[in-house]
């Protein structure tokens, strides 16, 4: 039993994997193949059908034809001897049945032509027919260079019968015209069925053209929903959903501005109080609180811009690295850049500048030296962030992405900053439809990974 579940596994393995390498991996080709596979099997069977009933008792009949005129002709012979109603049967066999017939007298077919022999599909027919009609007659047959005709020689008691019989006789022309009617009206169908599929294909391929780009971050036109009805169904709701989300972006971007902007007033307010309070210990502690409290407020503006409408533009991806680098340089960071000569991509370049440059600063404040790779395939663009720095617990990897969330419990934002970088970083590179994912580094920190399609 054991053995069998085995062999049972590795067949549907290789089932499985044969029909993943032979099947098409687009719907067009599958669909094609839906139609193309059961017109296929019918005409296979159709033909198999034709030719082992239809051809074969068409050919059938018209052997036992030839057979039974050519007995005729031995048998008129046989009951009217002479040179003369010999001569009257061979010319009416000419004129009337369609042989070119003739006697050879005193001759003698060829030693072992009364073995059976190995004939095609029209002699072996003509073959039986001839030995049901003469079964005490010794005979060959044969066919001409140019396949034209058929050639008999029947042995007779005082000569050699030799008979030759046009293809036309043997052969119906309506085996290739009906082969060719088939043929035709299947390719035709095809043909029609082909351009339907197309047709239908086409708001497909917009379908998803559309959803990849809105994935990417993209600004989508709405486009008229066309094709089958649940074609028209799913175009509907994508453009439904694109709505709500966009007008879910930004309710969340104009909530966090607003507030944000609002709270700037009462901070101006308690500066300027704090100005006039006499210095001691408490002031101090209260401009500390008052400078936290701005530095958190830049946090969400910054987060409020991330998500701000941005145009797509054809960037200069190591360019922009470049002058990240240098500005990052320009504030203490050690940071190396190794990148390609030149790497373009639709991306928003400021939000991506900002995403960039975050994600630098938080590994600055951990670690002392910081290394970019960027990589290029033909589907995407990987760029690598290792730092020597701490690095983020395993099991602390996912929180750091949710918004506010620090992995410093202090709340102290020389430590820990707002909780945003993180955050603000996951949405822009999502919202040009990539990843980003967090690792260790070759030197134990903190490894940040970011794929983005080209």
């Amino acid at each position: 039993m054991g053995g069998l579940a085995v062999l049972k596994e590795i067949y549907q393995y290789i089932t499985v994997e044969f029909l993943k390498n032979v099947m098409p991996r687009t719907l067009f080709g599958r669909s094609i193949l839906i139609v193309v596979l059961p017109t296929l099997l019918l005409q296979i069977l159709v033909t198999y059908i034709f030719y082992e009933r239809h051809w074969d008792d068409v050919a059938r009949r018209l052997a036992q034809g030839v057979a039974g005129d050519v007995a005729t002709v031995i048998s008129l012979r046989d009951r009217f001897p002479g040179e003369a109603s010999e001569a009257d049967i061979l010319s009416t066999a000419r004129g009337h049945m369609r042989l070119a017939i003739s006697i050879d007298p005193g001759a003698k077919l060829p030693e072992g032509s009364e073995k059976p022999q190995d004939y095609g599909f029209l002699e072996s027919h003509l073959a039986r027919a001839l030995q049901e009609s003469l079964p005490a007659r010794t005979f060959t047959i044969s066919t001409n260079s140019k396949l034209e005709s058929v050639i008999i020689l029947i042995q007779l008691p005082d000569a050699v019968l030799q008979v030759i019989v046009h293809d036309k006789r043997l052969f119906s022309t309506t085996t290739y015209i009906f082969v060719m009617w088939m043929v035709a009206i299947s390719l035709v169908l095809l043909g029609i069925a082909l351009l339907f599929l197309r047709n239908q294909m086409r708001p497909i391929r917009q379908l998803g053209t559309a959803a990849e780009q809105f994935g990417k971050g993209q600004f989508v036109e709405d486009f008229k929903p066309s094709g089958a009805q649940e074609i028209r169904l799913a175009s509907r709701a994508f453009h439904v959903m694109k709505h709500r989300i966009l007008r879910q972006i930004t309710q969340r971007t104009e909530m966090l501005a607003g507030v944000s902007h609002d709270l700037r007033t009462p901070l101006t307010r308690m500066k300027l109080q704090l100005a006039m309070m006499p210095d001691d210990e408490s002031k101090a502690s209260l401009i500390g609180d008052v400078a936290d409290m701005e530095k958190m407020v830049e946090g969400y503006l910054a987060f409020a811009r991330g998500q701000e409408a941005e145009a797509v533009e054809d960037t200069d991806i190591p360019e922009l690295f470049h002058d990240i680098v240098i500005n990052a340089r320009r504030q203490g960071a050690a940071v190396s850049l190794e990148a390609p000569d030149e790497l373009r991509a639709f991306i928003r370049p400021n939000s991506f500048k900002r995403c960039i440059t975050n994600l630098i600063n938080n590994a600055a404040r951990y670690a002392t030296e910081i290394w970019i790779s960027i990589k290029a395939s033909k589907s995407e663009i990987i760029i690598v962030i290792d730092d020597d720095g701490p690095g983020i617990p395993k099991e602390n990897r996912k929180d750091v992405f949710r918004p506010f969330y620090r992995l410093d419990p202090s709340r102290n934002l020389e430590t820990g900053g707002s909780g945003l970088g993180m955050t603000i970083a996951r949405d822009v590179i999502h919202g040009h439809g990539g990843q980003i994912a967090l690792g260790t580094s070759p030197a134990d920190g903190l490894r940040i990974e970011i794929r983005l399609p080209r």
